[in-house]
């Protein structure tokens, strides 16, 4: 599985709330409608780096295959850098020199939509309800993009966080894969005695797996950040127990105390050199790690100490824009494009995984044996940042980007703080970025 290593800890998140704030006067001032005069005869497709070189040719040369029907614009595609993303595409969609369809962080779409520069998908979702694909679609995925206005974006592929192992280490330790959370303490406390950390992250700059590690435990245990109406709720029982058994990880010396500043390229360092013998990361670590003996390796979803079971996902997507030279031609690009992704997989070019069944289901796939085990056992019970709140929303993006959960992770990972001390900090900072 390609998941390139810059990619792999920053392209969810948008910028902190300051930045995205200074942005939005500019949003607004957008037309809502018609190709403006920057727009070209061709439809611009900016797509981000999913993946290492071979994904960037492969769609390359797949969007290069686009012919439109009789009438409407060809497509031009365009890679976007993550670095400083968000004030490209806002600077694009202000000047209306933006995309007609594209990629980007995962609450982009929201945000934009409330700046009225999205153009809802309501189309594209008919169109795939009378060919079949919306039933094909990995369960909950289609239904977290529907706003009240309509679909904001189209999911595409999976991005969940598990928990992965050194079979090696759990053997030289002599114990068992972790099944629950009391197991895994104590393949922590055997790891320890071999001078490997059982429960390997990073949260240091540029690197989100350690929040992304605290909201694992979090989800695991039937918790979540907000309430049902989306409004901050972090210090619950569910929440509680979850932050205070990583302390209890911290305090016993199975989290490594350098991980607050380890940075994407220092964690991997430590999985390579096989300090980490267990650890919360993306779908594409073993590839990331370059291991190729099948010593790395995912365990099944723990059951928490709640009798619960569940991890976070991010949900890469993709979306249309008011200002683009044809309404129709984006969406039958966008549907061409969705109906046409699977070679991403076939030909193995792409760590993330697919959004849809058939795509998961073919033989190429099916090989990647890591892969299938993440979408049959860890997909079905992952939820996205805005658990308990059914549906996500454009703040989302303020707290993913922000300064908030890192600082909630850092401290928790330290183990010098009460949980529900954490909690109430994390609470006084989410509710200065969503109202």
């Amino acid at each position: 599985m390609n998941d390139a290593v810059p990619t792999a800890f920053s392209r969810r998140s948008l910028l902190g709330y300051a930045a995205i704030a200074s942005t939005l006067p500019l949003l607004a001032a957008c037309s809502t409608g018609g190709a403006g005069s920057g727009s070209s005869a061709a439809l611009k497709f900016w797509d981000m780096p999913w993946g290492a070189d071979d994904f960037l040719k492969a769609e390359k040369a797949l969007v290069a295959t686009y012919k439109p029907a009789a009438g409407l614009p060809a497509a031009k595609y365009q890679l976007i850098q993550w670095d400083n993303f968000y004030q490209t595409f806002s600077s694009a969609v202000a000047s209306r020199t933006g995309p007609a369809v594209s990629s980007g962080g995962g609450f982009q779409a929201f945000q934009l939509a409330d700046q009225g520069a999205i153009a809802y998908a309501d189309g594209v979702v008919e169109a795939m309800q009378k060919n079949g694909m919306v039933d094909d679609f990995i369960p909950g995925l289609l239904d977290s993009f529907k706003t009240e206005k309509g679909y904001v974006a189209i999911p595409w592929s999976i991005d969940i966080r598990v928990i992965w192992y050194r079979k090696s280490l759990l053997e030289k330790a002599g114990v068992e894969v972790p099944t629950d959370w009391d197991s895994l303490r104590a393949a922590g406390l055997a790891l320890k005695k071999i001078g490997v950390y059982g429960f390997g992250t990073g949260a240091g700059s540029g690197n989100s797996i350690g929040n992304q590690s605290v909201m694992t435990m979090i989800l695991n245990n039937g918790g979540g950040l907000f309430d049902e109406d989306g409004k901050p709720n972090t210090a619950t029982a569910e929440n509680i127990e979850a932050v205070d058994f990583l302390i209890g990880l911290a305090k016993d010396g199975i989290i490594d105390p350098n991980s607050i500043s380890y940075t994407g390229e220092n964690m991997l360092a430590q999985w390579k050199n096989k300090s980490f013998g267990i650890g919360v990361s993306n779908p594409g670590l073993a590839t990331d790690v370059g291991e190729t003996e099948g010593d790395l390796q995912v365990t099944s979803p723990l059951t928490s100490s709640g009798g619960k079971k569940g991890t976070i996902v991010y949900i890469p997507n993709l979306m249309m824009y008011t200002n683009t030279p044809s309404q129709k031609g984006s969406e039958a690009f966008l549907l061409w494009y969705l109906q046409n992704i699977k070679t991403y997989w076939t030909s193995s070019v792409l760590g993330l995984l697919p959004a849809f069944k058939s795509i998961a289901a073919t033989p190429e796939f099916q090989k990647n044996t890591t892969g299938v085990k993440i979408v049959n056992e860890w997909a079905p019970l992952a939820k996205t940042l805005a658990a308990n709140s059914p549906k996500q929303f454009s703040a989302l993006a303020a707290l993913d980007g922000g300064s908030a959960i890192n600082q909630f992770a850092q401290t928790v990972l330290t183990g010098k703080t009460s949980a529900k001390t954490a909690l109430q900090d994390l609470q006084t900072g989410l509710e200065a970025v969503v109202k």
